[in-house]
């Protein structure tokens, strides 16, 4: 089934790339190309940088902790897949806002674009509130689901303080959609980069007690999650008032009035994006799970090389986040060709850039592993399971970057309901199942489990990438039937 899978993947993105998407391998000697990729590029590279510099705060507490000890790595994985999931899925709104606001701006329409993202502050705000709950309540659920009774403590111990992190990390997407519909990604960048900077120290002082600083272990890990989304968010609202482009758009001015058809338009928008991210982060929690049903060693190679694995996505999220902005102005601004044209260029560096990271992780994978781990008896367990699962990510980088690069492209082009249940198919019915059958069933252990990663990513890429085609011709299609009804319209006149 998974060769299947992955064969079908591959003629699917050959049919599209060269029969729909590129064309003819001249366009890469087309100016309006070549432009278009440096275009892609230029506003990527920030992105790509900020989401680098957010996910390095994963990164860094894993390596931490892996110092610390395998069973607070453990927990750490756990907790932090938690938290990312809370932070993920409440940015499907700040992602929704993205397209309806860099539309708005490609219209000429500055007024929505302040209100829609004051809508979106309101529905993020009160999601954060529906959580408070259920967070404080991860330890009994982790026992529930057959979790190692000190690895569920700690993650409870983690979560309890870390949720506080939550907030400032979804009004932070918040901020960041704001700036991407201005055109100003530099400043995700250098604010993302100083929360990335403060997480450092404050997981090195209250994880191991240095500096005079108490030893809390992943509680220390936790402080200094809020810590780095506080900062962050400080960074963007200190911009935020002091740039006279982005304080011309009073942005936070009257945020107690509502507008109610925009925040309609932004719920119905982004509530199958968050759905859409709650199916794919919940193929990889739930796998989190099963990985501890095998065994702590397991969990905790599961744990680094996933790390490693979330910061390449960042990449390819880069590249989506960009096509959706620059998708959306330019449908805003009635141009295909513009719609097109972005298309091409993001597919295309998202293949470049999969093409070095897969070198790098068949090249290197012990590298990858040792980076995270300290010389013990448990450490060598977890490197050599670990190995095997670097070869299983690099098998679904290219999945995994072309399904979220075709997100990003149905965003802009408003399109979310249908992808979410691509996304649902795909990870819950295609994905899950066959990682527990070959895990379990077959007795792969951990690398079944991944091979159920490849099953959901190809699927998922396949039907996402036919979706874009045939939403793109569907958009030809109006197009001309708008232009042969004003050149009807013009004739009777």
């Amino acid at each position: 089934m998974t060769l299947c899978l992955i064969y079908g993947l591959q003629q699917t993105i050959a049919d599209i790339s060269f029969n729909f998407y590129f064309h003819r391998m001249q366009k890469l000697i087309d100016n309006n190309f070549r432009r278009q990729l440096w275009l892609t590029l230029a506003f990527a590279m920030p992105l790509i940088g900020s989401n680098l510099a957010q996910s390095s705060k994963h990164v860094v507490d894993a390596v931490m902790l892996g110092r610390y000890g395998v069973d607070e790595l453990a927990a750490g994985v756990l907790g932090g897949t938690i938290f990312l999931i809370t932070f993920v899925v409440g940015s499907g709104f700040a992602m929704a806002s993205i397209p309806l606001a860099a539309e708005a701006r490609g219209a000429g329409l500055t007024w929505k674009v302040r209100r829609t993202l004051r809508m979106t502050f309101w529905l993020s705000t009160v999601y954060f509130l529906l959580l408070l709950i259920p967070l404080h309540y991860v330890e009994p659920f982790l026992l529930l689901v057959g979790q190692e009774l000190v690895i569920a403590q700690l993650t409870g111990e983690y979560m309890t303080i870390a949720l506080w992190g939550v907030f400032p990390a979804i009004i932070v997407m918040n901020l960041k959609s704001f700036f991407m519909a201005l055109g100003k990604p530099n400043v995700i960048l250098w604010s993302t980069v100083i929360g990335a900077a403060i997480n450092v120290p404050a997981n090195y002082a209250f994880i191991f007690g240095n500096w005079g600083a108490p030893e809390l272990g992943i509680k220390g890990a936790a402080y200094a999650t809020i810590f780095a989304h506080s900062f962050t968010m400080i960074a963007m609202f200190i911009y935020l008032f002091i740039n006279r482009t982005c304080r011309s758009y009073s942005l936070l001015s009257r945020l107690w009035r509502p507008e109610w058809k925009i925040l309609v338009n932004v719920f119905r928008l982004g509530w199958p994006v968050s759905a859409t991210l709650t199916t794919e982060i919940g193929l990889f929690a739930v796998c989190s799970i099963m990985m501890g049903w095998i065994g702590t060693a397991s969990l905790a190679a599961h744990g680094i090389v996933l790390e490693s694995a979330a910061l390449v996505f960042m990449i390819y999220l880069g590249f989506a986040n960009a096509v959706t902005t620059q998708v959306g102005f330019a449908v805003g601004s009635q141009d295909q060709n513009g719609v097109v044209l972005a298309a091409n260029a993001a597919l295309f560096l998202t293949i470049v850039v999969v093409i070095v990271v897969v070198i790098v992780f068949v090249l290197l994978p012990e590298t990858l592993v040792q980076v995270f781990l300290r010389d013990s008896e448990e450490s060598a367990e977890v490197l050599r399971i670990g190995v095997n699962l670097v070869y299983m990510a690099a098998a679904f980088q290219l999945a995994d970057a072309l399904q979220v690069v075709a997100l990003g492209l149905l965003r802009g082009l408003r399109d979310t309901k249908v992808p979410m249940i691509i996304a649902a198919v795909s990870y819950s019915i295609i994905g899950l199942p066959a990682g527990y059958y070959f895990g379990f069933i077959v007795g792969l252990e951990g690398i079944g489990v991944w091979i159920g990663f490849i099953a959901g990513l190809g699927s998922s890429a396949i039907l996402l990438l036919t979706r874009f085609r045939r939403k793109l011709r569907s958009m030809s299609f109006t197009i001309l039937r708008r232009n042969l009804v004003n050149a009807h319209e013009t004739s009777d006149g």
